[in-house]
């Protein structure tokens, strides 16, 4: 049974993910991956919001599994971010890949975070 939340989860999970890059590429063009970049640095911030609710008894078991495994993994892309930040690298942006991996990094860290912090305010 736990398998199906997960397939349930990635079900909207990867749609999401690609509405979402192509509705953040069309506002901006830019060699930078802005699309990507949005989508891993939401997804950690949701992933953080569960995590923080899972720790405070606020998230069961099934949760987690539907909206941690399956959607946030399916809607994030450590893939992308590689292929996209060696393609800035190959094509001589290498301002832009350094910037891409710290950015990304800081960032994604930064939003999970903030959502563990604010399901502990929320649910402590």
């Amino acid at each position: 049974m736990n398998w199906l939340l997960v397939i349930a989860g990635a079900m909207v999970g990867a749609p999401l993910r690609y509405l979402t890059d192509r509705a953040v590429r069309s506002r901006h063009d830019s060699a930078f991956p802005w699309g990507t970049f949005a989508v891993n640095v939401t997804g950690c911030a949701a992933l953080g919001l569960l995590t923080g609710a899972a720790a405070a008894g606020a998230a069961s078991s099934p949760w987690q599994l539907l909206l941690g495994t399956g959607l946030c993994g399916a809607f994030t892309t450590y893939s992308t971010f590689s292929y996209e930040t060696l393609r800035l690298a190959g094509t001589g942006a290498g301002r832009l890949a350094v910037l891409n991996v710290v950015g990304s990094v800081g960032a994604g860290l930064g939003a999970a975070f903030a959502g563990v912090s604010i399901a502990e305010a929320l649910w402590s």
